[in-house]
């Protein structure tokens, strides 16, 4: 498979995660508070709730409370792993869904040779995980999905609707570095990393807190190419 991250790899990236973990760390439950609308994600969960088996093994990457995606997994009968860079995420994590099993990670450690093994999964969920990354980063963590991925796997993701690379933003009294693709961008770079995109959709959404400004928000409905 020719993926998009072809030519590259996490060894030649010098990866800055700096404030990162910590913002969100502060920010702790107020993050569901600011962010009460979630039907985008949660229809996308439905989606892959309904192309998985009972006892499936689901990644959710960047999982953050575990609400409401890892919740709404366990509830429809999956195993759900979830992984996120703040302590404070996956301690809220823990509390909402106590069947799951959460790990502080950050996405480069689920590399192929990377520290944090977890096996394979017959579905992500990558709700505005990669949103976190250095453009230079997002073709690697896709081919890693993809790698992290059984055969015809299928993988739930979402992006706002940006073009910008690292950039600073205020983000609930904290300050975080996001990235966005314009719609056919984003759709070129997740095909380029082995997937077949089955839906699309949008949504304009306006956040609770008034420092963070309204944005789009796209959802995409992968699966894997063998």
């Amino acid at each position: 498979m020719s993926g998009a991250g072809e030519g590259l790899d996490y060894d030649s990236l010098k990866l800055d995660r700096t404030g990162q973990a910590e913002a969100f760390d502060s920010i702790g439950d107020r993050y569901d508070e600011a962010f009460p609308h979630k039907e985008g994600q949660v229809g996308s969960a439905d989606w892959l709730l309904e192309r998985l088996s009972p006892g499936a093994r689901v990644l959710d990457l960047g999982c953050g409370t575990g609400l409401p995606t890892a919740r709404q997994l366990a509830d429809g009968g999956c195993a759900v792993v979830g992984v996120d860079l703040s302590a404070a995420m996956v301690a809220l994590a823990r509390h909402n869904v106590p069947e799951g099993e959460f790990h502080r990670a950050d996405i480069a450690d689920l590399r192929p040779g990377g520290p944090l093994d977890l096996g394979g999964f017959d579905a992500v969920a990558a709700f505005f995980s990669l949103l976190m990354l250095p453009r230079a980063e997002i073709p690697l963590a896709l081919t890693m999905i993809h790698g992290l991925l059984r055969p015809g796997g299928v993988l739930a993701l979402s992006m706002v609707e940006a073009d910008v690379d690292d950039f600073a933003i205020p983000f609930l009294g904290s300050t975080i570095r996001v990235t966005g693709y314009l719609r056919d961008g984003l759709r070129e770079v997740v095909e380029a990393a082995g997937f077949t995109i089955e839906g699309e959709s949008s949504y304009t959404y306006a956040p609770e807190s008034s420092d963070v400004p309204p944005e789009e928000q796209i959802f995409l409905r992968c699966t894997r190419l063998d």
